[in-house]
């Protein structure tokens, strides 16, 4: 299947009863997966998790079609070995039980990227960092904006945590799921979730 032929739509939803689907290093498997704050499409090569974006965003083409250009030639709808722990971990996680996941990720990147991305990694549950501290993390202090930008081009979310990154002032900068995710992402990580959850109108 190609990727500009793909409906998100009709992609199934993760079921542990699916047989798993076996795949090449050129595919990689999609499927979606629910969450409190609304559906996630993940998609799995041979050696991991290498995507995990929020449905009702405008990234998931961009996203994919970079990865095209990597290794992938062709996206299977279906189940992927990785997927069971994936939909455990995030569920744990969205429940508050869970603060660090553990399961094989497929990281594709440049090596700045690759970068920028063990750095999020890195900030703590619970935990935020600004722009300018993460550069001087990596030792790029005055790449600021090359950070942000990768942090913005970042295939994995939640998982890489680019949500723990704000504003030099504390601010809710930009966030690929939508601002109002990042702030529940926050508030869930630091204890402070609501018991109901409101989704912006469309």
């Amino acid at each position: 299947m190609s990727v500009d032929s793909i409906d998100y739509s009709n992609i199934p939803f993760y079921d542990d009863t699916h047989a798993i689907v076996t795949i090449d290093d050129s595919s990689l498997v999609i499927n979606r997966i629910k969450t409190p704050f609304g559906e996630l499409l993940a998609g799995a090569s041979t050696k991991g998790i290498c995507l995990l974006e929020f449905t009702d965003t405008n990234r998931i083409a961009m996203q994919l079609s970079r990865l095209k250009k990597a290794p992938v030639k062709s996206v299977i709808q279906g189940t992927s070995e990785y997927f069971a722990a994936l939909n455990t971990q995030l569920q744990d996680y969205f429940s508050g039980k869970l603060q660090t996941f553990d399961i094989p990720l497929d990281i594709q990147g440049t090596d700045f990227q690759r970068q920028v991305w063990d750095a999020l990694q890195t900030i703590p549950y619970g935990e935020t960092r600004s722009y300018q501290q993460q550069a001087i993390a990596i030792n790029h202090p005055k790449a600021v904006r090359a950070v942000a930008n990768a942090n913005r081009n970042n295939k994995i979310s939640i998982i890489i945590p680019c949500h723990r990154v704000i504003g030099k002032n504390g601010s809710m900068t930009g966030y690929g799921g939508g601002i109002w995710r990042k702030e529940y992402l926050l508030a869930l990580e630091m204890g402070e979730m609501p018991d109901i959850i409101t989704f912006p109108s469309t």
